[in-house]
């Protein structure tokens, strides 16, 4: 009943705001509702901890470290999400026309929250496609919200190529009922697929997990499948960014890593060179890209490429410690992330002005914009005492470890350039001798809650490690492989 209510709440509440009397009262009633699936959701995780998996609906919904893990992220986000939607929206339209943004931006709001929630919680792996595949189809409006070209230009390429990607991985799912029929075996979930991995034919196996790859790889913003990404991360609407980098690319990032666990009990099998060079080379290519980024929303669009390389590379080195490194990685990027584009949403209210060569003296033009921006730029680059920095240093620790001497210097050094990178910018953009009015409106007061509601476990877990948080994290990174 406690999974099945965590979906049906962000769906009847997206059917009610669509109603004409409650439009006016969409925002305070999408904001209750994400506080009550947080608290849903907390209460999933806490009986995950202690149960160590959950079962609803005759099966159909399951919950286990690893989902755990994402449905707490997913809803945090979105609550935080929420609040901040309510001012942004409030600033971004004219009077006349604040019912109406408001009218069309929470149904969608809300049902695309429902389609990633389901994600992590859906046992069997076709309707997990279906899951996944929702959240493109919902999200690609929200891309395009703002009504400009190039927002509609962002929306159409991501629609396309990511539903373009998924077809490649129906294809890599079908394969893969084709190798559980051969075995007779009936129910398409991941723990019948994990029970039955060792007899299950290697030639059917290994296609499926390129196909799913290539093709959720897309999703997630893997190179040389990113180009979607950064378009539509800087044009959709801020909270909708932090909605789509913080954690719709890590959920696209749990199917393959569900099925990395599978291929790990295949004998013979060896997943991780792939993974590693898969990281590697989006690590790589995105530290690149944030060197001659021109767009601010673009250069934290391109850090959620190199997270999600550098997730996949640690579960590519292998061993227990490296997964709960990447564990930590997917929780530190979805805070962090969030945070970013929530402040990038100050500067887009204060300024109306993307573009990083056009902004400077930041602290005297839009001082309250200008500190958050600048302590979103040190969290995601991996300044102490954030929790990229604790995860970063976690899956380095593991590398060597492993003996991985060279993924780890390649590592290290992208992340030291990345760092450079949009400190760089960050700087320029905050303290250069810039000229402009400054702002006067003020930052809305549900803008700036959602950034301290972010900020705090930001901070807390890259000093501390709460015992029920590594405790998840061991489960997440146990469902990972062995």
């Amino acid at each position: 009943m406690l999974l099945a209510a965590i979906l049906l709440v962000p769906v009847c509440t997206s059917l009610l705001v669509l109603a004409a009397p409650a439009r006016r009262w969409s925002a305070e009633i999408t904001i209750l509702a994400m506080a009550v699936v947080l608290a849903l959701a907390l209460f999933a995780v806490q009986a995950t901890l202690a149960r160590g998996s959950l079962s609803a609906a005759s099966g159909w919904l399951a919950c286990d470290g690893l989902g755990a893990l994402i449905l707490g992220l997913v809803a945090f986000v979105a609550f935080t999400a929420a609040i901040y939607s309510r001012g942004y929206l409030h600033r971004r339209h004219p009077p006349q026309h604040r019912i109406e943004a408001a009218g069309s931006y929470y149904p969608l709001f809300n049902i695309f929250v429902a389609s990633m929630l389901a994600v992590p919680l859906m046992a069997n792996v076709a309707l997990l496609w279906v899951a996944l595949e929702l959240t493109t189809l919902f999200s690609a409006f929200l891309v395009g919200f703002e009504n400009t070209p190039e927002a509609l230009e962002a929306a159409w390429k991501y629609a396309i190529l990511t539903t373009l990607g998924a077809i490649i991985a129906l294809l890599g799912v079908l394969i893969l009922y084709w190798g559980t029929r051969v075995l007779g075996q009936e129910a398409f979930t991941w723990n019948e697929l994990i029970a039955e991995a060792p007899a299950m034919p290697p030639s059917l196996v290994w296609p499926a997990f390129l196909l799913i790859l290539i093709g959720f790889g897309t999703k997630v913003g893997l190179v040389p499948m990113h180009t979607w990404l950064p378009d539509a991360h800087s044009q959709a609407p801020s909270p909708i960014c932090a909605l789509l980098s913080g954690v719709e690319t890590s959920t696209a990032l749990y199917v393959i890593l569900r099925l990395y666990s599978v291929l790990s009990r295949l004998p013979g099998s060896e997943a991780g060179p792939w993974f590693v060079v898969f990281g590697v080379l989006s690590v790589g290519v995105a530290t690149i890209l944030m060197v001659q980024v021109r767009d601010y929303k673009r250069m934290f669009a391109f850090s959620t490429v190199e997270h999600m390389g550098i997730i996949l590379l640690a579960v590519g080195i292998g061993g227990a410690d490296a997964r709960f490194a990447a564990a930590y990685q997917i929780t530190a990027h979805a805070l962090a992330k969030s945070f970013c584009f929530f402040a990038a949403g100050l500067l887009v209210l204060a300024l109306g002005e993307q573009r990083i060569a056009s902004i400077q003296g930041l602290t005297r033009r839009a001082p309250v914009a200008a500190l958050p921006f600048v302590a979103g730029a040190l969290a995601i680059t991996g300044m102490p005492p954030s929790a990229v920095f604790v995860s970063e240093l976690l899956i380095l620790k593991a590398g060597l470890a492993r003996g991985q001497y060279l993924v780890v210097g390649f590592l290290a050094l992208f992340i030291v350039l990345g760092f450079a990178a949009i400190m760089r910018h960050a700087t320029r953009m905050t303290f250069g001798a810039g000229s402009g009015s400054r702002w006067t409106a003020g930052a809305p007061r549900t803008c700036l809650a959602a950034l301290a509601i972010t900020a705090v476990p930001l901070v807390i877990f890259g000093i501390s490690m709460p015992p029920e948080l590594a405790g998840l994290l061991r489960l997440a990174g146990a469902a990972m492989g062995r």
